[in-house]
């Protein structure tokens, strides 16, 4: 089942994923009249200014949660952007986008020779694919805090007992799944990039844990994983210690 997002809570909080796309986006090159996907536009910051790139073009904004696509609406308009509520693995769109922008997105999805294949079918020849989201190693203190907070607590072991929602590839993993998709002139690296979140158990829970917090179900539960996890990691500010995966490659 897929997460079910907090897309205001998110979009209030999410400026360090922000800044982490802002030279994403500089690397794509734009004439201004394209048509791009944002892929996973969550509450729509990095698709304002996608759109704000694009005064003769429009943005195909892609998220699976509804309340995303909610708060991207409320930020951006419907000017120039077109929502839809889809899985990457499975997108599907009228005609084949100019490029694939994505930022943040692609470690959730599990599938990833199935993601790459369906983003390399929603471009035309030539269009370009860029993105970067979690790669190998990446939030490496958080998953210690949680698996040390799992180990301490049967209740919490008993409700988390196989559950994984992330992928984290190493770059060679994700040159391999696009070439096998058909993409060409591709690169992946790594970056690091650490966060410090003065709120930080509403970070855990909005940006990280939210799959966990569902999962336990019970707000009391939730909320002693929360706490836990937060206080194994130094408290507040919470510094977090992300890697980024980069990705560029041609259709």
């Amino acid at each position: 089942m897929a997460r079910d997002w907090d897309g205001r809570t998110y979009d209030r909080i999410s400026g360090p994923m922000q800044d982490m796309a802002g030279p994403v986006l500089a690397r794509l090159p734009l004439n201004g009249d394209e048509t791009v996907v944002d892929a996973g536009c969550g509450s729509g910051r990095v698709t304002e200014q996608l759109r704000d790139r694009l005064p003769r073009g429009r943005v195909i904004a892609v998220d699976a949660s509804a309340a995303m696509l909610e708060a991207a609406r409320e930020r951006c308009g419907d000017d120039r952007v077109e929502y839809v509520q889809a899985d990457l693995t499975e997108l599907a769109l009228d005609a084949p986008a100019d490029a694939v922008l994505s930022t943040a997105t692609f470690h959730w999805i599990r599938d990833q020779a199935a993601l790459y294949r369906s983003l390399h079918g929603a471009l035309r020849p030539a269009g370009r694919l860029v993105a970067q989201c979690g790669g190998e190693g990446n939030i490496a203190d958080v998953r210690e805090a949680v698996g040390a907070t799992i180990a301490a607590g049967e209740d919490i072991a008993a409700a988390l007992a196989g559950y994984d929602p992330w992928r984290f590839p190493a770059p060679e993993e994700t040159l391999g799944h696009l070439a096998a998709a058909g993409f060409r002139d591709a690169e992946a690296w790594l970056q690091d990039w650490d966060v410090e979140a003065p709120d930080g158990r509403t970070w855990l829970r909005t940006i990280n844990l939210g799959g966990h917090v569902e999962r336990l179900g019970e707000a009391a539960l939730a909320d002693r994983f929360i706490d836990e996890v937060h206080r194994r990691m130094g408290g507040d500010p919470l510094a977090i210690a992300y890697v980024r995966l980069n990705i560029t490659a041609v259709a």
